[in-house]
């Protein structure tokens, strides 16, 4: 046999070899680098490891498995979709840090009362991509609000207030002051009604034009883009306790309630947000504040370490969207 074929051959060989052992050998190595996770509903023991550890530019490789029903996997204020995590089947999942921090893991999937707990957390160390600026406290802090204060309020809209009305009335009474992002988030919608009640500038209108008034300032402070993404949050993380309507009565409201009456939890029936006489009491920095330190005492879970400040506020955009009338055509 000649050279050159002997040559030849051996390449055919090891061409074929490289084909058939390469990839699974591939898939092996890849398989050992990664954090095999699994998910259990929170009474048996939620995420097995809870903890991972991960570095800056790094790829952080991940197999995710479930050991009873299904679930969802997502890690808060990053970009990218959730993840079905199904029982019998392994997903493989790749996460990228640029900047580094702690970082919450968690299920998005309500697979029982104590869905909420279903959290964890990747502590990402190393070099990576600074905040132009350090975040500002929570508005809440710097108001010094009492969130667990009651907030009811005396007056209420007779009729639902309309931002498409409200714009008309502003274009003829001026109340540029009121628009003001700081105003409206440091005073609560009942507030907002009376400013404008006790404003001489205004005093020829009636009560439900100055509720109008307050819808149209609500609505100058969202877009249609923060209140779908508000609706899309809200029906995700809170509808199976609030309701998807936010009446306070989704699928779990009467078990947290049961767990209050029996004493075993300091859970209770989560809040109905189409009250007006509670929901118009409660300022938006008051909202911020409830969603990212949770309910203290309360089946209510934290988001702040979940959510980013755009999202909170796309949320507490939506849940104003109740009680008044916001699109402007």
């Amino acid at each position: 046999m000649k050279r050159s074929e002997i040559l030849a051959r051996c390449l055919v060989i090891t061409a074929t070899l490289s084909v058939l052992v390469i990839p699974p050998a591939a898939r092996w190595f890849n398989n050992r680098q990664a954090v095999e996770l699994h998910a259990k509903i929170a009474e048996i023991g939620g995420w097995t490891p809870e903890s991972i550890s991960a570095q800056v530019g790094a790829p952080l490789h991940l197999r995710l498995t479930s050991d009873d029903v299904i679930h969802g996997f997502a890690v808060g204020k990053l970009d990218g979709p959730a993840v079905d995590v199904e029982p019998g089947k392994v997903t493989s999942l790749t996460l990228n840090f640029d900047k580094p921090g702690k970082y919450t893991f968690y299920c998005t999937r309500w697979c029982g009362l104590n869905h909420w707990r279903m959290r964890g957390t990747v502590d990402v160390t190393g070099k990576g991509t600074l905040d132009p600026q350090p975040a500002p406290p929570p508005l809440y802090t710097t108001l010094n609000l009492d969130l667990d204060a009651p907030h009811p309020v005396a007056v209420i809209p007779v009729v639902k207030p309309s931002a498409v009305r409200g714009k008309k009335l502003a274009n003829a009474h001026p109340i540029i002051r009121y628009l003001i992002p700081d105003y409206y988030r440091s005073h609560s919608p009942a507030q907002v009604y009376l400013d404008l009640r006790a404003d001489q500038s205004l005093t020829l209108l009636n009560d439900p034009q100055v509720w109008d008034l307050v819808a149209y300032i609500w609505q100058q402070n969202t877009t249609p883009a923060a209140l779908a993404d508000g609706r899309q949050r809200f029906a995700r993380n809170c509808a199976a306790c609030h309701g998807e309507t936010g009446a306070g009565n989704g699928v779990f409201a009467d078990d947290l309630a049961q767990f209050d009456t029996l004493g075993t939890s300091g859970s209770n029936r989560p809040v109905d947000f189409t009250n007006p006489v509670t929901m118009l009491g409660a300022g938006p920095g008051l909202l911020q504040g409830k969603i990212i330190r949770g309910g203290m005492g309360t089946g209510m879970p934290m988001w702040g370490s979940i959510f980013s400040d755009d999202q909170i506020w796309s949320v507490i955009s939506y849940l104003y969207s109740y009680h008044f009338e916001e699109s402007i055509k």
